[in-house]
Parts: structure tokens; C-alpha cells; sequence
């Protein structure tokens, strides 16, 4: 069962793992097993008591020198009984959690300091050529900048902020869960532990104020969809005299009617007449670099392909660029007049006077053999 499992057992370590390895097997357990991330799961607050039980001792040198000798006996006769509660957890460890959980403190923590601006999003879309060769452009976003009246406070000039009554300061309320007690961000003053009674009134206290922005792009050629541009300090205004956040910007590309891609690679079909492939040609192709000449050689069959090199796109990270391949598909045609059809009569008769139709009756004739 797992109350008579011994701690190493319950952390999933062996006995000569270092206390390096006993923390990151307990944040493991941690992340499973926490109670808000299993509400009203019993057997998950058990098992979550447990981990943090062996954690405890294995973590304290002392201990674990006592544990490996004597067991929990001899820990229990030392006075040490395990956690007397659930804040005794998150006073002890409460560096551990923050780290994991986040949200998740010591009772005693608050936001102090400059605030740094949050991160944004913008998705771009663009033509296929355009990804490709690379482009420049100009977006408009709306974000929230600093408020240059209160300088990022939220206060009215002359005013200072009052200690939160909800939380006496500490940014952080104590909740029962079962029989747990945990430290969450107070919800009145969302764990700042001060409450604005004065607010500025061009930001109305939130510290910004939204403005339309033009940012300039230069899309570098072999962007695909998916491809993120970070644009440093062009995010959301910071406050408390915190730095701006960064702007990202995700590439969709537009797919094209002649060219389709596979990373470096473009890929096109070329519909040829039957009489270039049974002859051969030389023909005008496009490529994403304007008009190249490709040689079809006589007797080339539908879905022959053919490499261009160098005429795919251009290494993002690096010099060079992929290939093009054109696949060849030969055309049949579909309204011919009375000479076409007595020209092509003559020519079937003259393929078979050769007998070196392979795919016409002269394959047939070898099949039924066979």
C-alpha cells in the first residue's frame, strides 16, 4: 500500500540519488498530484502529502542520514511526526512551489517593483511570393502603452496606494481545501497587496492607455506559415517603471496556384502535348525567380520530374537555396479533326507494324501469354 511505501519509493528515486535528483523527481509528483490540479480528489491530496513527507526528510541532510539508518521509526522517535499542516508545506518549500506552480506562494509574497509589459501576438498573412522572396510591410496594432501622466503607477499625481485589507499586505489569501491550507494571489488586489483609492484619471488606474501603433516588418525571404518574428520592446507598455514587453508576429503564407512548397523545396506540375513528349522540347518554365529553359527529353512519360537547381527558396538560416522540381504530365487531346484522326490512325498502325508497343496491344499480347 502506499502509506507503508518508503520515501525513495514514493519519489520513484533510488537511495544514492543526489538531492538535485530528490527535487526534481518531488516537483515531478508535485505538478501530478497538487490539489488544485485534482479538486476533490482524494487518493491525489494523500499521495501529494506523502511526496512532500519524503521530500522533506530526504531533502534535509540530517534526516535522510537518520531515515537510511533507522527509517521512520527513527525520525518518529526523534520527535519529527511530518508536516503539522498544509501552510508548514508551503512555508517550508515555498521557493519549490513558486517555481512550479507560480500562482502558488508563501502567504508572505507580493509584487514588488517594476512590472515588466506583457507579450503580443500578431498574425500576418502574405502572399506566397512574397514569403519567399521576402518583403517589407507596416502593421497597425493596438496596444497598451505607458501612461506618461502617473508614469505606470495607476496613482493620481500626489497620492500613494493603500495597504490591501483583504490579504494585510501580503498579495496572498490563505484557502481551505480538505486539509489543506493553500496560499493563493488575493483576488481584491490580484496579489499586488496595495489598492488604488486614487486613481490616475487618464489611465483610470490601470497604468496604461491604448494607442494605435504602425509597426515597420522586414519579412525575410523563405519565411513559411508558422515562422515568428520578435520584435523586441514593441509589445505591451511596462509599469511601476517596468520595461515593454515584445511583439510577436506569425507568418501565414497564401498558397499559390502553380507552386506548392516542402520546406526549401518548390514543387510544379508542366502539362506538355504529347508530341513534345514523344519528340522531346525545350520550354519556358516559371520559377519564383522569373523564367527558366527546361530540356524534356524524347520519350518522357507523365509524372517524369525534372530538377532546377538552386531555383527553390532561400535557407532562412544560411546561404544557398532548394531545388525546384517540375513534374511533367503529358496531355491527351479531347476534340481533334478528321486529318488529326487519320494522322493518329496511321501512326498506331506504323507502332504495331514495329511491335514495339509496350503499352498497347503488343503488352497485352506478352500478358495473355503469360
Amino acid at each position: 500500500m502506499i502509506m507503508e511505501m518508503d520515501y525513495y519509493e514514493l519519489l520513484g528515486v533510488s537511495r544514492s540519488v543526489s538531492g538535485d535528483a530528490i527535487k526534481k523527481a518531488y516537483r515531478q509528483q508535485a505538478m501530478k498530484y497538487h490539489p488544485d490540479r485534482n479538486p476533490g480528489d482524494k487518493e491525489a491530496e494523500e499521495k501529494f502529502k506523502l511526496a512532500t513527507e519524503a521530500y522533506e526528510v530526504l531533502s534535509d541532510p540530517e534526516k535522510r542520514k537518520i531515515y537510511d539508518v533507522y527509517g521512520r521509526e527513527g525520525l518518529t522517535n526523534r520527535g519529527y511526526h511530518g508536516p503539522s499542516n498544509f501552510e508548514d508545506i508551503f512555508s517550508s518549500f515555498g521557493d519549490l512551489f513558486g517555481d512550479i506552480f507560480g500562482g502558488f506562494a508563501t502567504g508572505r509574497q507580493r509584487r514588488r517593483g517594476p512590472i515588466q509589459g506583457s507579450d503580443l501576438r500578431y498574425d500576418l498573412t502574405i502572399p506566397f511570393m512574397e514569403a519567399v522572396l521576402g518583403t517589407e510591410k507596416e502593421v497597425k496594432i493596438t496596444r497598451g502603452d505607458t501612461c506618461w501622466t502617473c508614469e505606470g503607477t495607476g496613482l493620481r499625481p500626489g497620492y500613494q496606494p493603500e495597504t490591501c485589507g483583504a490579504c494585510q499586505g501580503r498579495g496572498q489569501v490563505m484557502r481551505s481545501q480538505g486539509f489543506f491550507q493553500i496560499s493563493t494571489t488575493c483576488p481584491q488586489c490580484r496579489g499586488e497587496g496595495e489598492i488604488i483609492t486614487e486613481p490616475c484619471n487618464d489611465c483610470e488606474g490601470h497604468g496604461l492607455v491604448k494607442k494605435m501603433r504602425t509597426v515597420s516588418l522586414k519579412i525575410p525571404a523563405g519565411v513559411d506559415t508558422g515562422s515568428r518574428m520578435r520584435l523586441r520592446g514593441e509589445g505591451e507598455g511596462g509599469r511601476k517603471g517596468g520595461g515593454p514587453g515584445d511583439l510577436y508576429v506569425v507568418i501565414h503564407v497564401e498558397p499559390h496556384e502553380f507552386f506548392q512548397r516542402e520546406g526549401d523545396m518548390i514543387f510544379a506540375q508542366l502539362p506538355i502535348s504529347m508530341v513534345q513528349a514523344s519528340l522531346g522540347a525545350k520550354l519556358e518554365v516559371p520559377t519564383i525567380n522569373g523564367k527558366k529553359t527546361l530540356t524534356i527529353p524524347k520519350g518522357a512519360q507523365s509524372g517524369h520530374s525534372f530538377t532546377l537547381k538552386n531555383e527553390g527558396v532561400a535557407h532562412l538560416r544560411g546561404h544557398g537555396s532548394g531545388d525546384m522540381i517540375v513534374e511533367v504530365m503529358v496531355k491527351t487531346p479531347v476534340r481533334l479533326s478528321r486529318k488529326q484522326v487519320e494522322l493518329l490512325e496511321e501512326f498506331e498502325v506504323l507502332e504495331q507494324e514495329k511491335g514495339e508497343d509496350e503499352h498497347g496491344e503488343g503488352f497485352l499480347k506478352k500478358l495473355f501469354k503469360w
